[in-house]
């Protein structure tokens, strides 16, 4: 009975900003998702993810981002975060001791955003060079901020990412989109014109 009781002390979980104010990181001491993250815009679309459906529950949740040892979630405009910071970090901490799945892999759709940025050998020379820069500049960034951004396509010079998390509807993901990325990705891979963002 000792283990059961010091692995509950073990885990804690403690809020960071992220440069979008209706998105909260909350980060535990635990790996939740080890190398993968995975998105949910509705409790319907939750389905391989227990914890983002319990989530749901709270009725100010509106959207859910599973990271490797952090989830980022997006609440409804009119909440403050200063009234429901405790009560979502209790529920985190109970569900991580009772140590409830978290992503259940033979539920995630295989068409997931997880691998987008992975390198396939079909890619052209010039995709599997912008999934490398995304792979090792922009994902430790963006984590840091609570979100991911995975490839999904390039055409004509033009790539197009996907946002999700806290970039996900972020006021400055934009400024990041085009400041940052397209002109590191401009800078470093000639073939690159222009990066755009496509909602899910």
């Amino acid at each position: 009975m000792e283990t059961a009781n010091s692995e509950k002390l073990a885990i804690s979980i403690y809020t960071e900003m992220t440069p979008n104010p209706e998105t909260l990181k909350f980060v535990a001491n635990k790996l939740l998702y080890p190398g993968k993250s995975i998105e949910f815009l509705s409790k319907e679309d939750a389905k391989s993810s227990q914890l983002a459906q319990e989530l749901y529950d709270f009725a100010y949740v509106k959207g859910v981002f599973i990271a490797s040892n952090f989830v980022t979630i997006t609440k409804t405009p009119e909440t403050d975060w200063n009234d429901v910071i405790p009560e979502m970090r209790e529920f985190l901490k109970n569900y991580l001791v009772e140590g409830k799945e978290i992503v259940n892999e033979e539920l995630v759709p295989s068409k997931s955003d997880n691998d987008n940025n992975k390198i396939n050998e079909d890619d052209s020379d010039v995709v599997k060079r912008i999934k490398e820069l995304l792979e090792n500049y922009v994902k430790p960034a963006v984590e840091m901020d609570g979100g991911a951004i995975s490839f999904k396509r390039f055409e004509e010079g033009t790539v197009t990412l996907l946002l999700q998390g806290s970039c996900s509807g972020c006021p400055s993901s934009t400024v990041t989109l085009k400041a940052g990325i397209e002109g590191m990705m401009k800078r470093m891979i000639p073939e690159v014109n222009e990066v755009v963002a496509e909602a899910d």
